[in-house]
This record gives structure tokens, sequence and C-alpha cells, in this order.
């Protein structure tokens, strides 16, 4: 760690720490967002790729948290649940990584940012799209959506978080489910930086230092969840997607 303190001043670990935190309060309220956060802030005065790595260790630990939370039953139990959704995802995006070369990235991220704003203020507005009775056919179907985009642009969140508010999963199984699916997620993508490069010596410091500070704002969001009521955590969820998706809209834009 001592290279961290000779690469970096003292006022950018700061600001970075001050990130983590903001993005774990986030993930810890919702149950999402903390990739968004940080590869925003962090992006400010970092390369890409340097904010990739810095990503990866705070991403793998909030999510593990959330995912066992209630133990390692309640977590096989959200598992087991939501197994088709993972298993036709994990199939899909393994495919559809194969073709990230073919397809133009802006057009990827208005293809997943415009229906999830869309989805939202109609949420928002009064008007929710629900699905009252979900079945194994729409499960594969959104998960395979998910995984097809996820493979070819690294963002399968949106349409995932969509899916979970739309058949009206409860605050504290909707959180556990998160964790379990980008848990999965991030250890998927721990290994295919380590293969890549991104995450090296030099680079796994830095996102080593921000855990700790990740972890703490986790820690202060599940308490503010913990006291919100299952449509205050809707709203909030929405919030936090709309902000998303406008984000991937903006990035396909400019």
């Amino acid at each position: 760690m001592d290279s961290l303190f000779l690469t970096y001043t003292p006022q950018a670990l700061v600001f970075c720490a001050s990130v983590a935190l903001l993005a774990g309060i986030i993930k810890g309220m919702v149950g999402f967002g903390m990739p968004m956060v940080l590869i925003s802030g962090l992006s400010t005065f970092l390369s890409p790729e340097i904010a990739l790595a810095g990503l990866i260790f705070p991403t793998l630990a909030s999510n593990g948290f959330q995912a066992f939370r209630h133990g390692a039953t309640a977590a096989l139990q959200s598992l087991m649940r939501f197994r088709r959704f993972l298993i036709s995802g994990g199939i899909v995006m393994v495919v559809s990584a194969q073709f990230v070369r073919w397809v133009p990235e802006n057009v990827l991220l208005v293809m997943i940012g415009a229906p999830v704003a869309v989805f939202v203020v109609l949420q928002l507005l009064g008007r929710p799209l629900r699905i009252s009775k979900p079945t194994a056919r729409g499960e594969v179907t959104v998960g395979a959506f998910a995984g097809a985009i996820g493979g070819v642009s690294g963002v399968w969140g949106p349409p995932t978080v969509s899916y979970l508010t739309a058949i009206g999963t409860e605050k504290t199984e909707q959180i556990r489910i998160q964790g379990v699916i980008y848990g999965l997620g991030a250890v998927a993508l721990l290994l295919a930086h380590l293969g890549s490069g991104v995450l090296n010596v030099k680079t796994a410091p830095l996102s080593v230092f921000l855990v700790l500070p990740a972890m703490l704002g986790v820690w202060l969001g599940t308490k503010v969840s913990d006291r919100i009521d299952q449509k205050m955590f809707q709203r909030m969820t929405l919030v936090v997607l709309l902000i998303a998706s406008l984000n991937l809209i903006r990035r396909a834009l400019f």
C-alpha cells in the first residue's frame, strides 16, 4: 500500500474516498448504483482504466455483504427463485460478449437507457407498468435481454432493477437478489480484468483502499433502507434508476 501514497496526493485520496462513501450510501439504500457513481466520480481526474480498476474490490465486497446479510440460506433461496433469470442471462452474456466489437457503443447505451427512462417516468407519474403474474418464460426473456446487453456493454443493472421493480419484489429480497446477481457479475469482472491487465499491482492498491469508505457508506445506506417502507424504497429506487438511465443516454449522445 506504500505505493498508493507515492502515486496519489492526500487530496486525491480524500476525494476518491468521498466518492466511494457516496457510492456506498446509494448502494446501501437501494441495492445498486455503486459502479455508476464510482466510474463517474473517479473518471473526473483518473483515466478510465484506473477508475475501472478502482471499482472492482468495493463492488465485490458490497455485493457480497448484501447477498449474505441475512445468511447463506436466504441468499440461496433468492438464487433459486431467480435461477431462470440468472441462467438465461449468464448464457446469453457469454455469447453476446463475442460481438462486442460489432455494435457501436452509443447505440447500445441508447437501447438500454431510453426504455428504462420511459419505464421510470411512467412509474413516477403514477402509470406503473406491473407484472402481476411473473412467468418462467417472461423471466427467461428478461434475463436473456439483460445478459445480451451486459455482454456487449458491461451494463446489465438497469433492466434487472426494472424487472424486479415491475414484479413488486419486496424490499429486503430485492436488495439481496441484486447482491447475488451483481456479486456474480463482480466475480466475473475481477477475473476478466486480472486477465486483461486492468487490475494489476499498480492499480489494485487504490481499489483495496476504496473498500473501507465504500463499506462504511453501505452500512450507513443500509440503516436508511431499514427505516423506510416499501413505497419509499421503490420511489428511491426509481429516482436512482432514472439518473442511471439518463447518464447512459448522456454518454451515448456526448
